[in-house]
């Protein structure tokens, strides 16, 4: 039976998206959970004249975006629901899958401080997973996200009747995953430096059990669904 989430276009880079929507170049921007900051360091290299200030609330994370400065990208460790930067001082702020790591009773707190550090008229991209597909499936095994998922779009909702935002787009589409084995997957997935997912042997057996059909010879690959919307600040 076809899902709805095998309907979805396709993105393999996202990146792509974001610039169809956003004026990118010279553009000051700050990214609400960072990680890796992957997508700062990929904007960097198309629009070396951008500044990025990434934020990271898991100091390991943290610690190792240090040790790996990139021109025009600047690395603070602090959270979105308080976010240690002045009033004013961006034209775009982005959350890619991070809006539901928030603290539940923060998310729409956290939304109001990116309407803080925006400029009059400035964006928030806010990219999140939904709560659907096969490998949705695999997490949830270990890490159920449903509550944490559902509360963010509920945030977001929220903040567009009470805040001072207007949503300018919205898009449903689906990002390729692969891992390239199941051990690849433990360490991204259930092993990650910012939670303690609690994997005893029971469970590590149990998902590599589910994972394993899904794996062929060269990884497993999936399709993740997501919801984009793109909200402006009166």
């Amino acid at each position: 039976m076809i899902q709805a989430h095998d309907t979805l276009p396709l993105i393999d880079d996202e990146l792509d998206l974001m610039a169809e929507l956003l004026p990118l170049a010279g553009r000051d921007i700050v990214e609400l959970g960072c990680g890796a900051a992957a997508m700062a360091r990929a904007l960097l290299l198309r629009h070396p004249d951008c500044h990025v200030t990434a934020l990271e609330v898991d100091q390991r994370q943290h610690a190792k975006n240090l040790a790996a400065p990139a021109a025009g990208l600047h690395f603070m460790l602090g959270g979105a629901q308080a976010i240690p930067l002045p009033d004013a001082g961006f034209d775009i702020a982005w959350m890619l899958k991070s809006l539901h790591h928030v603290p539940l009773p923060l998310m729409v707190q956290a939304l109001g401080e990116a309407a803080r550090v925006l400029r009059p008229g400035g964006h928030l991209y806010v990219s999140e997973p939904v709560y659907a597909g096969p490998l949705n499936e695999l997490i949830r095994h270990f890490n159920d996200e449903g509550v944490v998922r559902a509360a963010a779009q509920a945030a977001l909702d929220e903040a567009l009747r009470s805040g001072p935002w207007t949503q300018v787009a919205e898009r449903r589409f689906a990002v390729p995953v692969r891992f390239a084995d199941f051990a690849d997957f433990e360490r991204r997935m259930m092993r990650p430096t910012f939670a303690d997912h609690h994997i005893d042997a029971a469970m590590l057996a149990t998902v590599g059990a589910a994972f394993a059909p899904h794996c062929g010879p060269d990884g497993a690959h999936f399709t993740r669904p997501m919801h984009l919307r793109l909200l402006r600040r009166a």
